[in-house]
C-alpha cells in the first residue's frame, strides 16, 4: 500500500473538473433566482479562497460576495492593541501571543516595534507554548494576549487548567476571545448591508456546532450553509444556497459535515463555560456590540491581565486611521479597492488598518490576488 500523501486529502477538494461542473450547475439553477443573490462570507478563510481561485469569476453575474466581520485580529480595536503594548514594556513581563498580532497597529506603535524597541514579545506556534516560556522564565511574569473567535477559545482554558495542574502562578491572561453571531446579528439589525445569504465558517462550527447559525433563518429569513475552507466547499455551498433560494424552502445546512454536527464539540463548550462568561466588547469598525466577547469569570480574577494589570492599561477608544476604511469592509459595506489607500501606502509590510495585516483579512486577500 502506497503512503497516502498531503495531495491526496486535498486534491478532490481542488479538482478543477469538480469545479467547473459545480460552475455550470450554479448558472444553470442561478437563472431561476428572483433576486440577486448577495452572500456574506463571514470568515476570512472564505474571502481568501474565494479570491486566491477566482471563483467570483466562476459564477453569474447576479450572485456576488459580501465580506464579513469573520477575522479576529481584523475586528480588534487599537486600545487593545495598546494593552497589549503596555504589558509588553513591562520589564518583568513577556507578553506571547499568536502570529499576525504582533503587526497590528495599535494607536501610535506595534507590538513588532515594541519587540524592536526592547520589549520582550514572543510569537506563538501554538497555544500550549505559554506554559513552557513560564516554566522557563519563573522570575518573569507571562501574559497571553489570547485572541480568536470560538475556534480557538477552548485552548485558552486548557492553558488555564494545565497551569493550575502544573503549578505555574506565574501566568496572566488578558482575554480577547469574541463570538460570531452577535456580530452578525448588529450588521443585519443595521439594515445597511443588503445581505441574503450567509457562508458560515466550518471551523467556528466544529466548536459550536451549525446550531448557532439558526437566529438568521428565523429572525431576517436568511439561508446559511456552513462550509468547509476548500474550493469544492464554497462552490458546493453557493449551490445550495442558489437551491434553497429557488425552492423557498430556507434553513441551516451544513456542508461540511465530515468534521461539523449540529451541536458542535460539547466538551470544548464545556471548558469555556467552566472559565468564561460573556460581556459587551468594542469591534473595530462595528462599535460596541452587547455581550459579543468572553471575560474570565470573577473566580479567576488572580490571573486576569486586565485585573492584575489595571493601572497601566489605557481606557480610551482610538478610531482608526482616517484614511482606513476597514471598519466599512467589516460591516460589508466596502471592499477593499474602494479604499484610497490600498496597495498606496498600506499594503502587507506597512499596514494603515488591521484588515492589511492579517491572512484573513479581506485587504490581505485582495493585495494577494487581485490588486488590478
Amino acid at each position: 500500500m502506497s503512503d497516502l500523501t498531503l495531495k491526496d486529502l486535498y486534491f478532490k477538494f481542488r479538482n478543477p473538473d469538480t469545479i467547473k461542473a459545480l460552475s455550470e450547475e450554479i448558472k444553470k439553477e442561478a437563472k431561476n433566482l428572483k433576486e440577486e443573490l448577495r452572500i456574506m462570507e463571514i470568515c476570512g478563510g472564505h474571502t481568501h479562497t474565494i479570491m486566491k481561485y477566482g471563483l467570483k469569476q466562476l459564477l453569474p453575474e447576479n450572485i456576488s460576495f459580501i465580506h464579513g466581520p469573520g477575522c479576529p485580529v481584523c475586528i480588534m480595536p487599537k486600545e487593545r492593541i495598546d494593552h497589549a503594548i503596555a504589558l509588553a514594556e513591562q520589564d518583568d513581563v513577556i507578553l506571547a501571543t499568536l502570529g499576525d498580532m504582533i503587526r497590528v497597529p495599535g494607536s501610535k506603535s506595534s507590538l513588532a516595534k515594541a519587540r524592536a524597541n526592547g520589549a520582550d514579545v514572543r510569537p506563538l506556534h501554538s497555544t500550549l507554548d505559554v506554559l513552557k516560556i513560564a516554566k522557563e522564565n519563573p522570575d518573569k511574569k507571562v501574559v497571553f494576549f489570547a485572541i480568536g473567535f470560538e475556534t480557538t477559545t477552548p485552548m485558552t482554558p486548557a492553558v488555564i487548567k494545565s497551569a493550575k495542574q502544573m503549578g505555574l502562578n506565574n501566568i496572566y491572561f488578558h482575554i480577547n476571545h469574541v463570538l460570531v453571531p452577535p456580530p452578525v446579528r448588529a450588521i443585519m439589525d443595521s439594515g445597511e448591508a443588503k445581505i441574503n445569504a450567509f457562508i458560515g465558517p466550518s471551523n467556528v462550527s466544529v466548536i459550536t456546532g451549525t446550531k448557532i447559525y439558526q437566529f438568521l433563518v428565523d429572525d431576517y429569513n436568511t439561508p446559511v450553509v456552513v462550509a468547509g475552507f476548500e474550493p469544492v466547499d464554497v462552490m458546493e455551498s453557493i449551490l445550495m444556497i442558489v437551491r434553497q433560494k429557488v425552492s423557498g424552502e430556507l434553513k441551516v445546512e451544513n456542508q461540511y459535515k465530515r468534521a461539523t454536527t449540529y451541536e458542535g464539540n460539547l466538551n470544548a463548550q464545556k471548558l469555556i463555560n467552566t472559565y468564561f462568561e460573556t460581556r459587551d466588547f468594542r469591534w473595530r469598525g462595528l462599535g460596541d456590540i452587547p455581550m459579543s466577547a468572553l471575560k474570565l469569570k470573577d473566580e479567576y480574577k488572580d490571573i486576569d491581565a486586565e485585573v492584575v494589570f489595571a493601572d497601566i492599561l489605557p481606557n480610551e477608544a482610538i478610531d482608526d486611521h482616517k484614511l482606513c476604511i476597514c471598519g466599512e469592509i467589516l460591516k460589508g459595506l466596502a471592499t477593499p479597492k474602494d479604499c484610497k489607500v490600498f496597495a498606496k501606502g498600506c499594503d502587507p509590510t506597512n499596514p494603515l488598518g488591521s484588515c492589511m495585516v492579517s491572512d484573513e483579512g479581506a485587504c490581505n486577500a485582495y493585495y494577494r490576488y487581485d490588486r488590478s
